[in-house]
């Protein structure tokens, strides 16, 4: 009698039959170690100026090129990633915990107190991403903690409406019903039984909105409101081969392929997860 798979066994069986998923996966982890290790991988310090090198295209020693002060583009594209993760995935989190925390109590409470929280979500939701991240910045000011808090504030709509979509079917399930029967404090319901279930949901959505805070900051950086200059960052990147982009296209285009190519591998890899996570799509 063949043995039977655990649920885990069954997730990872489910993600590594995803091909797109597993190359998806396999580039994320590839960019993630590129930040990590970044003090070790990028050939020059990226700060450093050589204005013998001013402009000059792929070489043997600089292998994507250098910039208008002579700073090594490679090395430079190396460390903007420790930026562009940083505030992606941290922002995309701390928008996940508020957003989720909004969503359970508006679904779970409904009333007034659910209209309440409901009615301020859909206010921010009518602006533009964006929009509502220029004008939150535009009080905070440009750091790298105020873009995080920023980026999440934006994405904390996003998060609330669809915990709180999931939560309005699931207290009414008969489980839900029997544990409010019985006794059973909110909180605990909450924690034990309705947030489990809509955790897949919301981990789908995280992998797939980190592309989204990822594009946010770089459209940021590019009108000026990102991480200020000297520090690399993709966007701001882009924004300064904008001046130079006849003479040397390679700045602002190899800036572009680095977030192309993240928000994609986030994009493949969040077509996996969903497949971990879904009983029906992982086959049990």
């Amino acid at each position: 009698m063949p043995k039977r798979m655990t649920t885990t066994q069954k997730m990872w069986s489910a993600f590594l039959r995803n091909r797109t998923a597993l190359i998806g996966g396999i580039i994320a982890v590839m960019i993630l170690a590129v930040a990590i290790f970044a003090p070790w991988l990028a050939p020059y310090d990226p700060l450093r100026q050589d204005p013998y090198m001013r402009l000059a295209p792929s070489s043997v020693k600089h292998w994507l090129g250098t910039d208008d002060f002579g700073r090594d583009i490679l090395s430079r594209i190396i460390w903007g990633s420790r930026v562009s993760l940083i505030i992606g995935i941290s922002s995309v989190s701390l928008g996940m915990i508020a957003g989720t925390l909004l969503g359970l109590i508006a679904g779970y409470y409904r009333g007034k107190v659910g209209n309440l929280i409901m009615r301020g979500i859909d206010v921010l939701m009518c602006f533009p991403d964006l929009i509502l991240a220029i004008a939150i910045t535009a009080v905070l000011g440009a750091n790298l903690g105020n873009l995080i808090l920023t980026i999440s504030i934006v994405m904390t709509p996003r998060f609330a409406r669809l915990a709180h979509g999931i939560v309005l079917t699931l207290a009414e399930r008969e489980y839900v019903l029997a544990a409010q029967a019985v006794g059973v404090r909110v909180p605990r319901i909450l924690r034990r039984h309705i947030f489990p279930n809509i955790l897949g949901e919301l981990l789908v959505a995280a992998t797939l909105w980190v592309g989204v805070a990822i594009r946010l900051e770089a459209n940021l950086a590019f009108i000026g409101l990102g991480v200020q200059p000297p520090t690399p960052t993709w966007g701001n990147m882009i924004k300064q081969g904008v001046d130079v982009l006849i003479n040397a296209p390679w700045i602002s285009v190899y800036s572009g392929l680095s977030i192309l190519i993240t928000i994609l591998s986030f994009n493949m890899l969040g077509d996996g997860v969903r497949d971990m996570t879904d009983p029906k799509l992982r086959g049990t």
